[in-house]
């Protein structure tokens, strides 16, 4: 079950005066604020009042408790009111409410959650398409609700890092039973066939665009899912921000990996990347070729790599499928970025590592064949039970035995020693029986070349018991000479 943390909202003042604010629109033009259309009940208030924030928003000060006056439903009004109402309508739903009490303002808020399903409906039937104004007026309404500063997150709270935890229950917005609507809201004007793009651009402009970017960053999985489909949605349909949101991601990338290690969208704008990647046109720019050298790849460093490696590795397999000449890149990149002392991202690694492999044709597979199966005889050799066995899983891929046994004459011995410390030492019998498989594998391709390897290994044991022997017995010279010497 979800739990709903009450932290990170605002609590106003007394000098306030007020449980919730209406943020008036300002005119683009002239920066004035308009108050005129505040739905109230006058006959029980005077005038309304107006705070200056620090950051220069001007916030009216709402009414009190019941003067929010309830509008007509859009189908009891004749159809050319339709569009004043609509008006009526966004402007009730400007009002902030605190959801840190649910005993406070019950009527207003309620109010406002029947306004905003009322405005959804009556997008998403097409009933009359939304004046130029209107539309305006609808997206500053939308950035009042849903641009703002986000609670810190829990591991600023704690001090703690952020880790994948099945257990740990995702904080939850108590705003959500009035967000939702207002992200539906502009998910129904986006994907709306009545919406015109030239318009609808002035208003879902660069700086609109940035602000849903930094929205990512919430810890409520059920926004971050919103803000994915809204964003898709506008890089579908505005394809002049086409450029301008890959560079925006590209920089959240940037700042995640080289400075914070801390976002939780990571997951999420990738899904968008992997549906955006899927549509690059061939041959692919080089633009595309940097981003996946630049942000993709290194995106596997940071700890909670683990958070959004399923989205990460299916991003990569993308790129490696659309250019085949992208795997030597790719595998480089991963072993550069490989894991020395985190066993779960090792095991994480090695099935991405598949996954690239069974995309990889044979001349790309020969330019990074040596340093692979270096770091992969590392791994069979792991201690870690699962590492070893998951390298060893490698040879259960038809493609990749096929690419191993066409390079099997570079492959076999570098790989070898490793085949022969498990048999004889690893202490887990299902990695000693994979290895033997393997090892029974080599043998069936190559029987020379097996042999062959066999007696350089036999050589280079010998050899080394032999140094062994001979340290030994220098040692023990000394401890004679040191003996004699007392």
């Amino acid at each position: 079950m979800f739990k709903i943390i009450k932290r990170g909202h605002r609590k106003l003042s007394k000098s306030d005066g007020t449980d919730f604010g209406y943020v008036a629109p300002a005119n683009r033009n002239s920066g004035s604020v308009s108050t005129s259309d505040v739905v109230v009940n006058h006959a029980s208030i005077g005038p309304a009042s107006t705070l200056v924030t620090s950051t220069g928003a001007t916030i009216v000060v709402a009414p009190p408790s019941g003067t929010i006056e309830i509008l007509p439903l859009f189908k009891d009004v004749p159809a050319p009111e339709r569009q004043n109402l609509f008006l009526r309508k966004l402007q009730i739903c400007y009002y902030q409410f605190d959801f840190s009490d649910n005993l406070k303002m019950v009527r207003e808020k309620e109010i406002k959650r029947q306004t905003l399903a009322e405005l959804v409906d009556f997008l998403q039937s097409g009933s009359g398409k939304i004046t130029e104004s209107n539309q305006e007026e609808m997206v500053r309404m939308i950035s009042a609700n849903i641009i703002r500063c986000l609670p810190p997150g829990s591991h600023e709270n704690t001090g703690s890092e952020i880790i994948d935890s099945e257990d740990e229950e995702p904080y939850l917005e108590p705003s959500w039973i009035h967000l939702q609507l207002v992200y539906e809201l502009l998910l129904r004007y986006i994907v709306s066939s009545e919406t015109d793009t030239k318009i609808a651009k002035r208003y879902i402009d660069h700086s609109f665009v940035l602000k849903l970017l930094d929205l990512f960053d919430s810890e409520d999985p059920r926004e971050r899912d919103y803000l994915k489909t809204i964003l898709h949605r506008i890089y579908g349909k505005f394809m002049v921000h086409r450029p301008f949101i890959r560079k925006a991601i590209n920089n959240i990338f940037y700042q995640f990996i080289y400075e914070t290690e801390r976002h939780s969208g990571i997951g999420e704008l990738l899904e968008i990347l992997g549906s955006i990647i899927n549509g690059f046109a061939l041959p692919m720019k080089e633009e595309h070729k940097l981003f996946l050298v630049r942000a993709l790849i290194p995106l596997h460093k940071p700890k909670p790599v683990s958070m959004y490696q399923q989205q990460l590795s299916y991003c990569i397999i993308q790129f490696v499928e659309k250019d085949y000449k992208l795997a030597d890149t790719v595998i480089r990149g991963l072993l550069k970025y490989w894991p020395v002392t985190n066993c779960q991202k090792e095991v994480l690694f090695l099935g991405e590592l598949e996954d690239v492999l069974e995309a990889t044709q044979a001349a790309e597979f020969q330019r990074c064949m040596v340093p692979l199966f270096r770091r992969i005889a590392r791994c069979i050799n792991s201690y870690h039970f699962q590492i070893a066995e998951r390298a060893l899983f490698l040879w259960n891929n038809d493609h990749i035995v096929n690419l191993i046994a066409q390079n099997r004459s570079v492959i076999l011995p570098i790989i070898f020693e490793a085949l022969e410390k498990n048999v004889q030492s690893h202490w887990n019998q299902a990695v000693n029986g994979l290895t033997m498989n393997v090892r029974k594998m080599f043998l069936d391709m190559d029987v020379e070349l097996f042999e062959e390897c066999q007696n350089q290994y036999t050589e280079k044991m010998a050899m080394a018991e032999e140094l062994e022997e001979r340290r030994e017995s220098t040692w023990q010279r000394l401890e004679a000479a040191v003996k004699q010497g007392d």
